[in-house]
């Protein structure tokens, strides 16, 4: 696995790689993610086989600017552009519907596609290199456990790509918020640390949540999904000699606490849980968080991170 400081120089030879149809790892400010040049089909597709993705899981394509947002988007309804306007550049992701250019390994065959336009400078400058958007997911295995550091992407997936971009850890830790505006009704397809709260108070309406059931429009769809290789045990409370993470202060040498804020917990829980996965124990044991609207991207990762139930 090549991982390269992120210097103009590196950044420069990305482009080139994806411009070639090559794959690069390179950091957002949710997770690093897997890059591709999403106007090549077999780039894309290569994407696939390294993450053992299921194809009817769609990618997320990430913008540098908005005026390559008219190159991805064929509609933009004014209520999805005022949740862009205002959360933009950042980790929301807004699923719209497509021009037909794109190509159908992306959006796994929908009319549909889901964007962002992320707020890390090297994950933007690259997209500038490569002068065109970038379907980039998480750089992690399937339903495995997305790196939030450079050196905590599995070689099995830096393997496959020409150089793994080092630029520091990552600032929010999870992955974006997607809300779907594909649709009649505006609805909330995978929490984020942009919140429920924050965007329903920007539109002035309420948004729907989405049912396992229905197509996945977005990527973090699936019930189990985001998991370290140690089964992970949701529970009330830690007692001093269980291994895990606690909400508040740590009373045994096998736990770490991430404290009691929603955001600062978010931006660590990957590095914790990456770090707690090589200890070699028979399982990780977390406290059940808050059962508050800040919590809510938490909570969704938390439980579909000791999810050990039969996938959709």
């Amino acid at each position: 696995m090549n991982i390269v400081p992120a210097t103009h120089e590196a950044i420069e030879q990305a482009g080139e790689a994806l411009r070639a149809g090559q794959l690069v790892v390179i950091p957002t400010e949710t997770v690093y993610g897997l890059a591709a040049d999403a106007t090549n089909a077999e780039a894309v597709r290569a994407v696939f086989t390294a993450k053992q993705r299921p194809a009817d899981n769609p990618l997320i394509v990430h913008i540098a600017d908005w005026g390559q947002l008219g190159d991805v988007a064929a509609k933009i309804p004014p209520v999805a552009l005022e949740l862009m306007e205002h959360f933009w550049p950042g980790p929301l992701t807004v699923v719209l519907p497509k021009l037909k250019w794109i190509p159908e390994e992306v959006t796994a065959g929908l009319d549909s596609v889901a964007v962002r336009m992320p707020t890390h400078p090297v994950a933007r400058e690259v997209i500038r290199a490569a002068g065109r958007p970038l379907a980039a997911p998480s750089a992690n295995r399937f339903m495995q456990l997305s790196p939030t550091r450079a050196d905590h992407v599995d070689p099995n997936i830096g393997d496959f790509a020409a150089m793994v971009l080092d630029g520091g850890p990552c600032e929010v830790g999870l992955e974006s918020t997607v809300v779907d505006f594909s649709g009649d009704r505006p609805k909330l397809l995978r929490p984020g640390v942009i919140s429920r709260q924050s965007m329903e108070l920007v539109m002035g309406s309420e948004l729907d949540t989405a049912v396992s059931d229905e197509p996945k429009k977005g990527p973090g769809m699936y019930r189990r999904h985001y998991a370290p290789r140690t089964p992970v045990r949701l529970v009330s409370k830690l007692g001093p000699e269980d291994v895990g993470i606690v909400l508040g202060n740590a009373t045994g040498p096998g736990q770490i606490s991430l404290g009691d804020d929603a955001d600062a917990y978010s931006a660590h829980l990957y590095e914790t849980l990456y770090d707690l996965d090589r200890k070699g124990v028979a399982e990780i044991l977390v406290e059940i968080p808050p059962q508050t609207p800040e919590w809510e991207a938490v909570q969704d990762r938390l439980r579909k991170a000791s999810h050990s139930g039969p996938e959709d």
